[in-house]
This record gives structure tokens, sequence and C-alpha cells, in this order.
């Protein structure tokens, strides 16, 4: 995805190299804004409607707002009329957001952490789902104290309560709906 920045900002983003100087004309990911402006493009471009005809309708649309702006999609990574898809690692369709079944599995498989990189690594894989989870916070607290600096790494029983009820909570999660 490229998008352009406006002539009179290029001179801001002007770097020197062996080769010379230069100026990117389209936004590069290592800018500031680049990800919260890539986050809102990419978010743009879900495409839906109550019907077949209104969902090509409004595909129609966006796809003449890509032409205008010169904005290049990937076609291998385009899904054209589908009635579900994984978005940012939710499954999405017409009954509401749900947790991706297959990152669900990976989970509830694992084994207890055995380190503080894998308590982090498997709380920053379940906080992608917190909201599907009640109480979350209150939850991880066990395991978060074993993420505090200066603490020893201590796997004990409310350690394991905590991690065995997150993951039953996860392969039970709720679907979420938006309010009519």
């Amino acid at each position: 995805m490229q998008i352009h920045i406006a002539p009179e900002d290029q001179h801001k983003t002007t770097f020197t190299c062996q080769f010379g100087t230069f100026a990117y004309n389209r936004m590069p990911f290592g800018l500031c804004n680049a990800p919260r402006l890539h986050r809102g493009v990419h978010g743009r471009l879900h495409v839906y409607g109550d019907s077949f005809y209104a969902c090509l309708e409004n595909l129609s649309k966006v796809l003449r707002g890509c032409i205008d702006t010169n904005l290049v999609l990937n076609f291998e990574k385009c899904h054209f009329m589908v009635t579900e898809g994984i978005m940012l690692g939710h499954l999405v369709s017409i009954r509401g957001i749900e947790a991706d079944k297959s990152k669900i599995y990976i989970i509830s498989s694992l084994p207890n952490p055995a380190s503080v990189r894998e308590v982090r690594s498997f709380l920053g894989h379940e906080g992608l789902y917190r909201r599907f989870i009640k109480n979350f916070s209150k939850l991880t607290l066990p395991l978060s104290r074993l993420l505090q600096k200066d603490v020893d790494f201590n796997f004990n029983q409310p350690c394991i309560e905590a991690f065995q009820e997150l993951k039953n909570r996860l392969t039970s999660a709720a679907i979420l709906q938006a309010s009519n």
C-alpha cells in the first residue's frame, strides 16, 4: 500500500547516503505516524453491504477511489465477496466478531510457561482477545506480577490457576455483536 506524501512535506523525509540526498515521495513505515495512517487506510478497505448488490456497489466505489488516488492493491491479498474473514486476528461475519479458532487452539494447547519470556509471550497473545474475556486484568494479575522487575520467577499455584482459567475462558469466548 502506497500513501503519497504531499510535495510540500517531502523535504521532511530527506536523508543523505553515499549516493546523494534523497526525499521520499511515498510514506515509508519508519515515519512516526506511518503505522497509524496505514492502519487507517487498511481499515477503510473492508467493504460490506446488506445485500450482494449493495456490497458490489460499495466495492465499486472503493476501487474507484483506489484508482483515483493511485493506491496499488496486492491482488493476492484481496478477498472479494466473502461472507466471513479473518481481520486483525478475529473472525468477522454477519454473526459478529469472534476469536480466530486456529489461534485459540494453539493457545489452549500451550504448556505452563517456564520463563518470564514465555509468560510475556502468552499474555501478549492472550491480550489480543481480552475483549472476549470478562475480568481479563484481574485474571492476569498473578501472571503479570511475574513480569515485574526484581521478582524471582516462581510459577506457583495461583499462576497455574490463572493460566488455566484464561485458556478455558478463551476456548468458550462469546461472539461480540454490535448493538442495534
